[in-house]
Order: structure tokens, then sequence, then C-alpha cells
């Protein structure tokens, strides 16, 4: 009976030590910022290394497709940082790119030539600076400090490709947007759907200047932070 007795007490210190551990990790989950970000941003990655591969396919200017080869060895690389992440805090990550982003991708199947050029070129300046936007607010409002620094990391990465997709827009002669005060693109053109991270919509003018087209926000709303700096 003692033995028992000694079993049960066991068991009851156990359970106590138990239960203050669980809450404990229920109280470390992710913030819905941190956990946006991370689904947001694997969907931009999944997106590029489609992207890339088309435009290696495709594209008919030899600029096309190496920026294309390094946007997908640079998201390639992203996305498994992404994954490992979010592996540890428990967030599930989509499997395939948004529908936004998706009908992009079956656009840019459709077309050929110069066209596929410049429609390439169009969305991924558009994406990328509501990728950068995004990643800026998750520095700016993020909670998680692995995610944080992962935002920190990519930050510098998607800058440099946006320069070099300006650079590239300017030699091909493709109109790049203008920034405002509140540094979003400013009107000035005809806009193109963006394939961007999150759910939700917001308006926001596609590179090429005028009316812009409705283009997915960083976690269903738009955000106003300064937007890259063009080269």
């Amino acid at each position: 009976m003692l033995g028992l007795k000694r079993l049960g007490l066991l068991a009851a210190l156990v359970l106590v030590g138990v239960a203050p551990a669980a809450a404990a990790q229920a109280a470390a989950q992710p913030s819905t910022q941190d956990t946006q970000y991370l689904q947001a941003i694997h969907q931009v990655n999944l997106f590029e290394i489609t992207a890339g591969d088309l435009a290696q396919q495709k594209g008919q200017d030899q600029g096309v497709k190496d920026l294309g080869a390094m946007l997908k060895t640079d998201h390639t690389q992203l996305d498994q940082t992404v994954q490992q992440t979010a592996s540890q805090l428990g967030v599930q990550l989509p499997n395939e790119p948004s529908a936004d982003q998706q009908a992009v991708i079956d656009k840019l199947n459709n077309a050929s030539g110069a066209e596929f050029d410049r429609l390439w070129v169009t969305s991924e300046l558009a994406g990328h600076v509501q990728a950068i936007q995004a990643t800026q607010t998750e520095i700016s409002q993020g909670s998680e400090q692995s995610v944080v620094q992962l935002a920190q990391t990519a930050l510098p990465t998607l800058q440099t490709h946006y320069d070099e997709l300006v650079a590239l827009a300017n030699t091909l002669g493709i109109p790049v947007p203008q920034t405002s005060a509140s540094g979003t693109p400013s009107p000035g053109g005809t806009g193109t759907e963006s394939p961007a991270p999150g759910g939700g919509t917001t308006e926001s003018p596609a590179p090429g200047g005028g009316t812009g087209t409705e283009s997915p926000a960083p976690g269903g709303g738009a955000t106003e932070v300064p937007a890259p700096s063009e080269s």
C-alpha cells in the first residue's frame, strides 16, 4: 500500500510540473502578425521559385533569364529558413501560392516573347514592393524574435531584388512607378496584378502607372510603410 501511495504522489508531482510547462508553451504561441507574415512570405517564396523557373524558360531577354535564376535561388534559400522557423513555432504553412499569385503565374504561362518579359518584370516589381512592405511591418510590429530576425535578414535580399528589377526595367524601357510621400507607388499609367503576400486585397498602382488594380496586401490589409528606393 505504501508503495502505491508513493507512486500516486509521484504522479501528482509530475502532473503539477507538466501543467506550468504546458501553460508556458501556450503562452509562447506566435502572434497573429508573426503567423501571417510567415505564411505570407512562404507564399511569396513559392511564387518566386515558380516565376524564376518561367523566366529562365520563357524569357526573351537574357537579363530576364539571369534575374529569374537569381530570384529562384535566393527565395529557395529564404524559404528554408521560413519553413524551419514555422516548424519550431508550430505555424502551419500553405502548400501553394495565393489565388492572386496563381493568376499571375497563369498569365505568365500564356505570354511569350517581349510580352512575357514586360509582364514578368512589372509583376515582379509590384510583388517585391508588397513583400518589402510586409517585411518592414513585421520588423516594426512583430513580437516573436525569431520571426523578426528572419524579416531583418530577408529585407536586404528583397531590396536587392527590387533594385535589380528597376535596373532591368529601365534597360527594357518598362515604366517603373514613382513613390509618393507615404512610400506607396504613385499613380500614372496602367496597373497590373501583382503577386503579393497575404490574403486581402488593396488597390495599389502597379508598375506602368495609372489606375492600380487589386493586389493582395499582407495580412489582409494595407499598411503604409516606406517603399523601396529606386536605383
